[in-house]
């Protein structure tokens, strides 16, 4: 299976390599430049037949964005969600995100061979049609992306801050992030012909900024106890490392360390630049609402927004919940030390949402 990063630009690759150093993975380094340099000119050819036709941003019908922090529920929410006839982020526009309209589609039996059976870090089926984050698109599209700290993770924390929250960026490069990101949102308005839900953790650091990109856009934001987060944190590292990583990883790297800073700060940004913020616009619920009392869960976030549908799409919803309905998460346990280090790290949160503490495993 190709990398993720196949599917970038060759001037962002550039912008990616320099920044993370060398490969260790030639082959993978090779057949990533080697990908982007063959579909340099269909996807110049694609900008250029599609300049007339995308909607300016401003013609975009504000989206929905889904936040949270990672292992949160928002996946889960995410797919549940755009059965109210929202449009998403489709796969091929994830590995794509350039070519889209042309080249994806052209190649879309071979590239839906392609696809995992289930996503890399949990047993959630992948279809072409499931809804992704868009995360790897922009990782494709821009050199500030939280996932160039996976791939290259001899400069592991540094890439994720300045992918997260802009470490270390200029005017100019956090201004070419919001070009490249509204490009990509201009081509899945036109490409989905509805109006959007987009679910991306990273943003949960940025809520603000994307008020301002898209005035009129709502907010869910979804919560789970920071004891299970961190626990399946690791999880997601070991997984994501171990299969996108074009360098070996160094044993220096102290990954409870970076999932409890980066937990601690995204969310004491989010807190910062959602103070005040209230329905229509946002809506906050715990991952446990869902699990337990989907349902109400939905009418809750359908009422807050005040989105238009519910009764209609809640068919759909039921249909779709059934269909999971016998998905099992991943179990994980903590240690005594691993209950210490989240309770001190992440106890504004754990006491803010009423959260209890776990007892160890034994």
């Amino acid at each position: 299976m190709a990398h993720p990063l196949s599917g970038a630009d060759p001037d962002t690759l550039a912008r990616v390599f320099a920044a993370g150093g060398r490969p260790d993975r030639w082959g993978q380094a090779l057949g990533i430049w080697g990908a982007a340099l063959a579909r340099a000119p269909l996807s110049g050819l694609e900008a250029l037949l599609l300049a007339g036709r995308l909607p300016k941003a401003d013609e975009i019908a504000p989206p929905v964005f889904i936040l949270g922090h990672w292992r949160s529920g928002t996946t889960h929410l995410y797919n549940t969600l755009v059965h109210g006839g929202f449009g998403y982020v489709p796969p091929l526009a994830t590995g794509l995100p350039w070519d889209m309209f042309g080249l994806a589609r052209a190649l879309r039996p071979l590239l839906e061979r392609q696809l995992p059976e289930t996503r890399y870090i949990d047993a959630i089926p992948v279809t072409p049609t499931s809804p992704q984050e868009d995360e790897i698109a922009v990782a494709n599209m821009s050199p500030l992306s939280f996932y160039h700290g996976i791939y290259f993770p001899r400069a592991f924390d540094r890439l994720i801050d300045r992918g997260l929250f802009f470490d270390g960026c200029s005017a100019e490069e956090i201004a070419a992030w919001e070009r490249r990101f509204t490009y990509l949102m201009r081509k899945l308005a036109l490409d989905q012909g509805a109006r959007l839900m987009i679910k991306n953790p990273v943003y949960t650091a940025r809520p603000a900024r994307l008020a301002r990109m898209f005035p009129g856009a709502k907010f869910v934001h979804i919560h789970r106890s920071p004891f299970d987060v961190f626990l399946s944190m690791r999880n997601f590292y070991d997984r994501l490392l171990a299969e996108f990583a074009l360098q070996d990883v160094p044993e220096g790297i102290d990954i409870d360390a970076t999932i409890l800073r980066v937990y601690a700060r995204m969310m004491a940004s989010f807190d910062a630049e959602t103070a005040g913020w209230d329905r229509p616009d946002f809506v906050e619920l715990p991952y446990d609402l869902l699990d337990e009392r989907p349902m109400e869960a939905l009418a809750r976030i359908y009422e807050a927004l005040e989105l238009p549908g519910f009764a209609a799409a809640e068919p759909r919803f039921a249909a779709y919940l059934e269909s999971v309905r016998s998905f099992r998460k991943n179990a994980f346990r903590g240690d005594r030390a691993a209950v210490e280090k989240v309770s001190a790290a992440c106890a504004p949160w754990i006491e803010r949402w009423g959260y209890g503490v776990p007892e160890p495993a034994a």
